[in-house]
Parts: structure tokens; C-alpha cells; sequence
């Protein structure tokens, strides 16, 4: 969103919230002096490095190194269909959305072992598209042409898929783990019951509303327009329902691989635009734990965020440092989504300070419903990632004594 568009929707959201009568008193809270849950087995995450302005090849040779690495692909069989499931939250380049040279690299990757059929596509938010009963604004397909997603795919010999396009029906309820927040089942594309495999290809971002978008947050993009309402009008666990989203039947059955290029880094505002950073040594980040993944991918996030000028992580620069932005401009998405009633009715998102990885209530939460906290093991996928900067990692995602 441009800054002269988020202006105007923050003065429109500020008005609503200004008239605000029936706001449910249910915010959201960080946890308070909460245990960490016990150390799960260990995960491994793999790491690929990439040097700042390395060739296509160079990156997409990184990004099978991080997948050779991260899976032996003994799950999939000749003949296999694999879905690949971007971060296509608009049209822009990457990182505001996944690499196209990262897409390309893994459906060449796949079809070279074997799949029949490797599908990428995704639904955008409601900016961009709204899906009803009644019809149809906006279209991902364009928005992923734009982004150079498409291309990048179809010439590695993937086929596209957006949801919105097979309307309202094709989408079925999916149920999350018990003990969730969601108060109904997940309305869940169809096409994911015709494919054997999923792979999820998020990026690594700061987002506007949520604070990061790694590949829990991805899974937002699965969702039918009545799910993305519950989810964003029953905000005081907003966090919660995000990792909560992630437990659902398909994913846990099908979902084999988390991998993101980040070898430049959506560093503040998000998930749309915001300040890139492009470190000396990008990253590859690769593992079949989706909670690990994060785990590592939001340590990355931080770290390069810590080079970034306070002077940019403030106001409209940076959204997310304000609750008021963050308050108001949720009201606005509900609205959007389902008009004044909802958004009138909808529950307060708080926002919460995240200076380590420790501080995500996504990440807590998915500790507890995954059923522990993984122990994280950084391994090396090629050798272009500095000790130094493994070792800094292992840090950040070693919980504190």
C-alpha cells in the first residue's frame, strides 16, 4: 500500500474506532511470566549463504542445496502432484513476495525427482481481491504475474492455481487442533485434496499488522474470505489463531518442506513495501519443520533489522511501533472484509514488543499446540554461511537459561 493510500485508510479506521460503542473489552495480551514449553527432539534447519548480488543460478543453486539438504525427498513418488505455496500478498517484487528465482529452483528441483504435476498458487488479501457469495474483485493471477512469480514458475514447468478463481464452493472445512481458538472449521481450497504434497515458500518480512510474516503467517493465504474475517474480527487472539491455523488436517498430512530465500529482507512497514536490507551473506533457510523454520527465520528478521536507523522504525515508517495504527488499521481489513457490522463488533488487536524471538506470541503459541518448543540445529547446506553468523543464530533461537 502506498504511503498516501495508508494515510487515508488510517484516518478512515481512526473515525470508526473514534465512534467505537461496542468494541469488545478481549484484547490480546503477551504472555505474562509464562513457562516456555519443553524442548521438543531436535529440528534441523538448513542454511544455505548467497552473496550480495549473486547470479539467478547462483541463487537458485542455493535454494536446491537448502531442499537436498532439508528433505530426501523420500516422500515423493513418480507421478506425485506437489502444490507450492507462496507469500503473494500483492504484486510487488521480492522480497514484499517470495523469489521468483527461489520458485523456479524448487519446481525445477521437483519435477527433476519425479512429480508429475508441480502447481504454485495462492489467494492475495483483501486489498488486492475479495472473494463472496456473490462474486469476485481483484485477481492473484495478476498480482503474481506482476511479482515475476508466474513466469518464473511456468517456465520451470509449473502450472498456476488462484482460489478465488474456482469461486465460493471450492473450498471445504478443514478442522484446527483441539483446544484452538477458532470457533469454526477452516475453509480450506480444494485443489489441496487433489495434490499428495504441499511445500511452503514463504519470505522474510516485517508486517504491518502481525509484526513479522514468516511461513506461519503464510498459511493465511489458504483461507476463504469468511475464515480471514473470523480471524481478523476475533482479534484478541489474532497471534494465537495464526500458529492454531497451522494445525489443521491437510497441513499436518501434507506439508512437507518450509523453505525461504532471504537473502534480502523486508526489514520494516510490510508486508506490501517497507526498507529492504540486503545483507553481505543472504540466507537460504530450509527445514520440514514449519515452527523451526520461523524460529530461524524470525532470528534472521531481527538481526537484520538491527542495522536499520531508529530514525526508519518510527510512525508511519514502520507501522507496527504504533498500537494505534496497528488497532485501527485491523478495523479497517474487518471491514473491509465484512462490512460495518463486524468491524463495529470486532475485538481490539494488541500489538507486543518483539525484541527476540522468545517475545511471539505466534511462536509460544505454536509451541503448545505443536506440543513443544523444537531444539533448533543449524546445519549447513553449502559453505558460503559464515560461523560467525551460524553461531550468532544458534544464539538467538537457544532459549535463555
Amino acid at each position: 500500500m502506498e504511503r498516501r493510500a495508508f494515510l487515508k485508510v488510517l484516518a478512515q479506521a481512526a473515525a470508526v474506532a473514534f465512534c467505537w460503542r461496542k468494541e469488545k473489552v478481549a484484547f490480546s495480551q503477551p504472555p505474562s511470566g509464562a513457562r516456555l514449553p519443553v524442548s521438543g527432539k531436535p529440528n534441523r534447519v538448513f542454511l544455505a549463504g548467497v552473496k550480495r548480488g549473486a547470479t539467478t543460478q547462483t541463487v537458485k543453486s542455493a535454494v536446491r542445496a537448502a531442499a537436498e539438504s532439508a528433505t530426501d525427498f523420500s516422500w515423493l513418488s513418480k507421478g506425485d502432484a506437489v502444490f507450492i505455496k507462496p507469500a503473494l500478498n500483492s504484486g510487488n517484487p521480492y522480497p514484499a513476495t517470495t523469489s521468483p528465482e527461489a520458485i523456479g529452483a524448487v519446481v525445477e528441483t521437483l519435477k527433476d525427482k519425479g512429480a508429475r504435476r508441480v502447481i504454485v498458487g495462492d489467494m492475495c488479501g483483501i486489498e488486492h481481491v475479495k472473494l463472496s457469495p456473490e462474486g469476485l474483485s481483484g485477481s492473484s493471477r495478476s498480482l503474481m504475474e506482476a511479482s515475476g512469480m508466474a513466469r518464473a514458475a511456468e517456465a520451470a514447468g509449473a502450472e498456476l492455481h488462484f482460489f478465488e478463481e474456482a469461486g465460493w464452493a471450492a473450498f471445504y472445512e478443514d478442522l484446527p487442533a483441539a483446544g484452538s481458538n477458532w470457533k469454526r472449521g477452516l475453509m480450506m481450497p480444494n485443489i489441496l485434496k487433489e495434490v499428495d504434497h504441499i511445500i511452503l515458500m514463504p519470505r522474510c518480512s516485517r508486517h504491518v499488522l502481525a509484526g513479522s510474516t514468516l511461513g506461519l503467517k503464510a498459511a493465511v493465504g489458504y483461507w476463504r474470505t469468511d475464515t480471514r474475517l473470523e480471524y481478523h474480527r476475533d482479534a484478541a487472539t489474532f497471534q494465537e489463531k495464526t500458529a492454531e491455523g497451522n494445525t489443521v488436517d491437510t497441513l499436518l498430512k501434507k506439508q512437507r518442506l518450509v523453505i525461504s530465500a532471504a537473502d534480502k529482507i523486508l526489514t520494516t512497514y510490510g508486508p506490501d513495501k517497507g526498507l529492504i536490507v540486503e545483507p553481505e551473506i543472504g540466507l537460504i533457510m530450509a527445514s520440514e519443520s514449519v515452527v523451526a523454520h520461523d524460529m530461524v527465520s524470525l532470528a534472521w528478521l531481527l538481526e537484520n533489522r538491527l542495522t536499520v536507523p531508529s530514525s526508519e522504525k518510527e510512525g508511519l515508517k514502520d507501522p507496527y511501533s504504533s498500537q494505534l495504527i496497528v488497532s485501527a488499521g485491523n478495523h479497517w481489513v474487518v471491514s473491509k472484509l465484512g462490512g460495518l457490522g463486524p468491524a463495529f463488533d470486532s475485538e481490539r488487536l494488541t500489538r507486543n514488543d518483539i525484541n527476540t524471538i522468545w517475545d511471539d506470541r505466534v511462536l509460544n503459541r505454536a509451541y503448545q499446540i505443536f506440543g513443544s518448543r523444537p531444539t533448533v540445529a543449524l546445519e549447513p547446506a553449502n559453505d558460503a554461511v559464515p560461523e560467525a553468523l551460524k553461531k550468532r543464530l544458534a544464539e538467538c533461537t537457544t532459549p535463555p537459561a
